[in-house]
């Protein structure tokens, strides 16, 4: 199995493919949109410069397919969510073009099935299934404890989904509610949370 590839990228195809030519062998790579664009400077099919890429090698009966990432936990988040019920290469490169590993551990920790329906292809109960999945299959931290060493509950964690179902049904989109939610703490109770994230939302 092919792992990783070292060349020089010389096309891009309106495919979402690039091709990287090692040592004069060309190798047709499916990529996410931003991938694409950052390998070969935006350009279309404009040649790029010497790129390194993470590869997943899938095999079909008709076919074998590479998969290419930047960085190798994009490959491996990539793979977690293959092996997720009801998730091919397509919708799981459609949602690491959509959310970065960082973002979508966030999204599963924090049960913010919003973020992932932003994805093309995710309705809610598929985003909800996957949030169940992921939990068990992502290199998550343990939430066990905080960052004083003492025990975190679930009604913290469950007083963060209510305020963020709350703000939804508000009319807030995901970005918004991630920004105003960052950095309270879980321990102040639903109520407390809500007030001081429209207060934020409000000041924007």
């Amino acid at each position: 199995m092919i792992g990783l590839l070292r060349g020089n990228v010389v096309v891009r195809s309106a495919e979402g493919e690039v091709i990287v030519d090692v040592a004069g062998v060309g190798y047709r790579v499916s990529v996410t949109p931003a991938t694409a664009a950052a390998l070969t400077g935006g350009g279309g099919s404009a040649p790029g410069g010497a790129a390194t890429l993470y590869i997943h090698t899938h095999v079909r009966e008709d076919a074998i397919v590479l998969y290419g990432f930047v960085h190798d936990d994009e490959r491996r988040c990539f793979e977690v969510l293959l092996g997720s019920h009801g998730v091919g290469p397509a919708l799981a490169l459609a949602i690491m073009g959509a959310l970065s590993p960082a973002s979508l551990s966030t999204a599963v920790l924090e049960d913010d099935i919003e973020t992932l329906c932003t994805v093309p292809g995710v309705g809610r109960k598929t985003a909800a299934r996957l949030l169940i999945e992921l939990k068990s299959r992502l290199d998550l931290p343990d939430l066990s404890m905080d960052l004083s060493g003492s025990s975190r509950t679930g009604t913290s964690r469950t007083s963060r989904a209510e305020a963020r179902a709350a703000l939804s049904e508000l009319g807030y989109g995901p970005e918004e509610i991630r920004g105003a939610l960052d950095g309270l703490r879980d321990d102040v109770g639903v109520e407390e949370m809500l007030r001081l994230a429209l207060r934020e939302l409000a000041g924007r």
